[in-house]
């Protein structure tokens, strides 16, 4: 009667085998995170955009020639509540000021927009 040897993987190639499964999934991780975090910065400023655009639309369509100065107020888009600070500024002339919105979330700038409105 002959003893056949039993084949298989010893355990330096299991260990092996189990290292490099563990560091492509640790990548594929870090880059799905990387992604998430992407996609949520994208959104922040899509809806940043969307409070200047209509913060700076309300200065123009207002017929009032805007008072130098910062006000505040916020803004809120899909659930989130954005921080809005209008600073206007006086120009070389006269019947024209600079007037810039800049967005924050949380604390954290997220864009800013200008404009030039005129005296009407």
């Amino acid at each position: 009667m002959t003893r056949t040897r039993l084949q298989g993987f010893t355990l330096i190639e299991v260990l092996v085998a189990l290292a490099i499964v563990s560091t492509a999934l640790i990548a594929g991780m870090h880059a799905t995170a990387s992604l998430r975090l992407n996609s949520e910065r994208q959104t922040d400023r899509v809806l940043a955009q969307l409070c200047a655009e209509n913060t700076l639309a309300q200065v123009r369509l207002s017929k009032q020639f805007p008072d130098v100065g910062d006000s505040t107020s916020s803004c809120v888009q899909a659930g989130r509540t954005l921080t809005v600070l209008v600073h206007v500024q006086p120009t070389p002339n006269p019947n024209f000021r600079k007037v810039q919105a800049q967005l924050s979330l949380e604390d954290r700038a997220v864009l800013q927009l200008s404009t030039v409105v005129g005296r009407y």
